[in-house]
């Protein structure tokens, strides 16, 4: 069992200091390289960033942004992760929210005016610094704050400690049967909390990241290019990524022998990709896990075998894991399921800067050592098996992010041309969302002056300055009137049930 993530790893590089930690594309870097250089960024840390701040890192997934990562906690300091294909306004909601005053410029910044907020790049970072370790993040101190998004334009900062990252690490480390030192696809960018599922637990063990960055799986050509050279023994991703690689006609058992284990989180997996995925890798292990970011990456799992294709149609999420008690508040959710509520030593102090949704979703029970989050989820138990059936409120998970709905519709209703606007997801036969459809009520007299493509490329513009990628409308519909609540609001339900009807 790891009692202390940053000793494991720095015991890998004094033990074994050439082993392999970092593949990026073929270039690679040892556990020497890690230590060196992470104990050179904790040592200008701890000369430059006052104790106990938190310092934003911005970047891709180059072996610099890991080394960035451990040298903030090494020298006592959260970080928090920005993937650089976010927009200057995110950064600049992140700075807000989370009061830091540094920022990590791994790769280079965009235009963005951060007041009072120093930049330091790796060029600032020489060579050869030790990292004083009496200062290293521990017990409850915060390890990383995972942002995600808001219901109100801002996104939510997720605090995670070491003692909750030390809970998810070694549980998967104890309960999926992995190789030693394994090797892990890490496919997940550093701001997407899934990442963790491979990142600690590969260097912990003295294992291996295999990393596929975000530029690759967004271009299909360089993907079906790329994968099939990797070796690796764990993959690591959401269903939805998988279900993409299924077009590589590569991507099967016999030309990826060392692949023995799947790992899936942050959406739901469909029974009929499981099953295929079992006809093309017979002997793989794969395992569909549950959780979220507020509970530190996956709380459940289940190894998907032919006998729970067999007997359900709509796969389980998994047995709780042992340190963590899950019920299920039956107020909440239609008959015979409710909300999923999870207690246990993973579960986040809550959000960064943030009590009003902290009380919200967090409360202490009493005679209870570990504090408990209402999910949002709704789901029921058959025996000791999870089962997961959407969410209660107006969160979904669309191709593994976490996306809040009211965020997006949020940023719709400031546009001047729109009197209501509504995101809605679609769904599939397998209940994941395939689509997000924006659903329009403009204000009088715009149809008039636009055509309806003309609408579609103004308002996704004006969306892309304000939320991520990943959050756009695939689909913007245009309507004459949206359902009215009896309190005068949207019917956001009413909305999402005729989105689905169609």
């Amino acid at each position: 069992m790891v009692d202390n993530i940053i000793t494991a790893i720095d015991q890998v590089a004094e033990t074994d200091p050439d082993r392999i930690a970092y593949d990026y594309l073929g270039t690679t870097n040892t556990y020497r390289d890690l230590k060196q250089r992470s104990d050179a960024w904790a040592a200008k840390l701890a000369a430059t960033v006052p104790a106990g701040d938190p310092v934003m890192i911005w970047g891709g997934q180059d072996f610099e942004m890991v080394c960035a990562f451990l040298g903030a906690v090494k020298s006592g300091h959260a970080y928090i992760p920005i993937a650089s294909y976010s927009n200057a306004e995110r950064l600049a909601m992140i700075q807000e929210v989370s009061k830091a005053k540094t920022v990590l410029a791994i790769a280079p910044l965009p235009e963005v005016t951060l007041p009072g907020v120093e930049v330091l790049t790796p060029e600032d970072v020489p060579a050869g610094g030790q990292a004083d370790l009496s200062q290293e993040v521990l017990g409850d101190d915060n390890f990383y704050i995972i942002f995600t998004s808001g219901t109100t334009g801002k996104p939510k900062g997720v605090q995670i400690s070491h003692d909750n990252l030390l809970s998810f690490v070694n549980w998967e480390l104890t309960s999926f049967n992995l190789p030693d030192h394994p090797s892990f696809l890490a496919q997940a960018p550093y701001s997407f909390d899934l990442s963790v599922m491979s990142l600690y637990p590969a260097l912990v063990s003295g294992g291996k990241l295999v990393v596929l960055p975000h530029e690759v799986t967004q271009n299909f050509g360089q993907l079906f290019k790329t994968l099939p050279k990797m070796q690796f023994n764990v993959w690591v991703s959401t269903p939805s990524f998988a279900q993409m690689c299924f077009l590589d006609p590569t991507f099967d058992q016999k030309h990826h022998p060392d692949l023995t284990h799947f790992l899936f989180c942050g959406e739901e997996l469909p029974h009929s990709e499981a099953a295929k995925l079992k006809d093309k890798f017979p002997a793989g292990h794969i395992f569909n896990t549950y959780g979220p970011t507020e509970a530190t990456v996956a709380v459940t799992q289940v190894e998907i075998t032919d006998e729970i294709l067999a007997k359900y149609d709509r796969l389980p999420i998994g047995k709780a894991k042992p340190d963590t008690e899950i019920t299920i508040d039956e107020k909440k959710g239609e008959a015979g399921q409710g909300e999923i509520i999870l207690t246990g030593p993973s579960v986040s102090k809550g959000y960064m800067n943030n009590p009003e949704k902290t009380e919200a979703a967090f409360f202490q029970e009493a005679g209870k050592s570990y504090a408990s989050y209402r999910t949002g989820d709704a789901g029921f138990f058959d025996g000791d098996l999870l089962f997961y059936r959407g969410r209660i409120d107006f969160q979904i998970k669309f191709n593994g992010y976490r996306i809040e709905l009211e965020e997006i519709n949020f940023y719709l209703s400031k546009n001047d041309l729109v009197r209501y606007g509504v995101a809605a997801p679609k769904y599939d036969a397998d209940h994941a969302v395939k689509q997000i459809v924006a659903e329009i009520e403009l204000n009088d007299s715009v149809k008039e002056k636009y055509s309806n493509s003309e609408l579609t490329k103004l308002l996704r513009a004006d969306l892309a300055k304000n939320v991520m990628p990943y959050m756009l409308p695939q689909r913007f519909v245009f309507r004459d009137s949206l359902p009215i609540s009896q309190n005068g609001k949207v019917d956001i339900k009413a909305v999402i049930k005729e989105v689905n009807q169609q």
